[in-house]
């Protein structure tokens, strides 16, 4: 029985690994698009756009496949975590929220999963720019039909804020203890990460900036993704400049992805029945 567990726990630790490289392939994708929409104009991709876009690339199926693999392992480790917490975390406030991301997580890159496997199966047609915009306004009409709904959607915004603020936090202090496993990862790649949190956290601000706006207008319109930040940044002033910089943290984060993919410590936990 300890050998059957042990050897779970080593196929999970891969498709975890799997799952980080999975998602740096993407970032790096909408990072590099976003650049490209920052020179040449066009619209920015967010994840589902990217998927739908590898669906046509040389090797897009296999690609896909292998994303979906990792997406899907990556998101079983975050519900673990979630759930059986296999890390320790503390049971404060901030425990309970850090555990909250995680499942929060882990339902999006089931979602992921789902949208890749279809994709590499040719079960659903690839859609290419940023669909999560129509699914973040979709999902905000159907809070505000709720009796509770203003009240929910306010909840999710919070949630928001207390991710970029966490982002922000990891940004500002590079502290990646779960790098410095066996084989600890160079220390040049805490700045890589840095950047990339920094690009994040921004994001994850103004999706719930879009948010607070459905709030006060009472339009679910006003609900945006990925792409509508991205799509935001560059209608500003100086907006190329800006959508550049966070492109190319979005880009470095992907990279980040990758060197987690190779040296992160990962506590895998598998439930008992």
């Amino acid at each position: 029985m300890r050998t059957i567990y042990g050897s779970s726990r080593h196929l999970l630790t891969l498709f975890a690994r799997l799952g980080f490289a999975a998602r740096g392939l993407v970032y790096v994708l909408i990072g590099v698009f976003a650049i490209d929409v920052a020179f040449d104009g066009g619209l920015p991709s967010d994840n589902q756009g990217v998927l739908g876009t590898l669906a046509d690339a040389p090797l897009g199926r296999f690609l896909l496949g292998l994303c979906a693999l990792g997406f899907a392992g990556y998101a079983f480790w975050r519900l673990t975590e979630a759930i059986l917490d296999p890390e320790m975390r503390s049971h404060d406030l901030k425990g309970k929220l850090e555990r909250l991301g995680y499942a929060l997580s882990g339902i999006v890159h089931v979602g992921l999963a789902v949208t890749a496997a279809r994709l590499a199966l040719r079960k659903s047609p690839a859609s290419q720019g940023s669909p999560g915009d129509e699914a973040a306004q979709s999902w905000s009409a159907c809070l505000l039909e709720q009796p509770a709904g203003p009240l929910l959607v306010a909840l999710v915004a919070g949630v928001l804020i207390a991710v970029a603020v966490a982002q922000f936090v990891k940004a500002y202090q590079a502290n990646f203890d779960e790098l410095d496993g066996d084989v600890p990862a160079p220390r040049q790649v805490r700045w890589i990460g840095r950047a990339g949190y920094a690009a994040r956290a921004l994001v994850f601000a103004m999706i719930a900036w879009f948010l607070i706006n459905v709030l006060l207008n009472h339009d679910p319109q006003e609900a945006g993704g990925l792409g509508a930040a991205l799509r935001e940044l560059r209608e500003q002033d100086h907006g190329p400049s800006f959508l550049l910089i966070v492109a190319t943290g979005l880009a470095l984060f992907g990279i980040f992805s990758f060197v987690e993919a190779r040296y992160r410590h990962l506590k895998v936990a598998t439930p008992n029945f």
